[in-house]
C-alpha cells in the first residue's frame, strides 16, 4: 500500500467478500483468475476490482490475472488475519451462545477465549468449549489475558458501561450488536451490526421487483 494513502472504507469491507471467493476458488483448485473472471462471480467490475486492489500494490499482471492463493494470502494479511487476534463474547443470552458456537471465528484465525454474562443459571456452563464466566469478574480476566476484540450482544441499557469497561482493559475492537451507539475514546475499532438493516434492504429490493423496477 502506498504510504499515507488512505483506504477508503467502502474498499475495507470490501476485502472480507474477496477473501471468502478467493478461498472458494482455492478450494476449487483453481490456481489462477483474471479480473473479469473474477468480476462475473461477485457481481463486481473487472475495473472496481482492480482499482480496489491497487491501493495494496495491485497484487497482478496485465495479462496473467492473479495467483489465487498468493491473493487469498496477501488479502489476509492486510485484514490481520495470521496476528491471531482473541475474542470475547459479553452476553450469553441465544444471539451470545449462537455467537460462540459458530465454528468459522477459528478458520479465519479469531480464537474464543471467554464468554460472560451476569446470569447466575448461565454462569458456570460451557458454550462452544469456553466457560461462560461472572461479568463480575470481566476486569480481572482482562489483565490476565490479552483480549483483541469484544463481541457485545448484551441488553442496549448496559452496553455503554460494559464498552468502557473493556476499553480499560485493554480491548482494541467492539463488535456491537446492541443497537446502541457508543461514545468511546480515539482509536478504539467499533463495528455496529444492526441485524434488521440487511432485513430492511431485502424488502426493498422486494417491493422494487414486485413493482417491475430494476434492483
Amino acid at each position: 500500500m502506498e504510504e499515507n494513502r488512505k483506504v477508503p472504507a467502502v474498499v475495507i469491507k470490501r476485502l472480507p467478500r474477496y477473501y471468502r471467493y478467493l478461498g472458494e476458488l482455492l478450494k476449487q483448485d483453481i490456481k489462477r483468475i483474471s479480473s473479469g473472471a473474477l468480476s462475473q462471480k461477485m457481481n463486481v467490475t473487472a475495473s472496481q476490482i482492480r482499482q480496489d486492489f491497487n491501493y495494496f500494490g495491485g497484487f497482478g499482471q496485465q495479462g496473467y490475472g492473479y495467483n489465487v492463493e498468493y491473493l487469498y494470502n496477501e488479502i489476509g494479511k492486510i485484514l490481520g488475519l495470521n496476528d491471531g487476534d482473541t475474542m470475547i463474547i459479553v452476553g450469553a443470552g441465544n444471539l451470545g451462545r449462537a455467537l460462540a458456537s459458530h465454528s468459522n471465528f477459528e478458520k479465519r484465525g479469531f480464537k474464543l477465549v471467554g464468554v460472560f454474562d451476569n446470569n447466575e443459571n448461565i454462569i458456570g456452563s460451557t458454550i462452544n468449549g469456553v466457560k461462560v464466566m461472572d461479568i463480575r469478574n470481566l476486569e480481572e480476566f482482562l489483565a490476565d489475558n490479552r483480549v483483541d476484540i469484544a463481541i457485545l450482544t448484551t441488553p442496549k441499557r448496559a452496553v455503554q458501561e460494559v464498552a468502557e469497561r473493556l476499553v480499560k482493559g485493554g480491548v482494541m475492537g467492539l463488535l456491537n450488536f446492541s443497537y446502541a451507539e457508543l461514545s468511546l475514546p480515539h482509536g478504539v475499532a467499533v463495528e455496529n451490526v444492526h441485524i434488521s438493516d440487511p432485513m430492511m434492504t431485502l424488502s426493498y429490493k422486494i417491493k422494487q421487483a414486485r413493482e417491475g423496477h430494476s434492483v
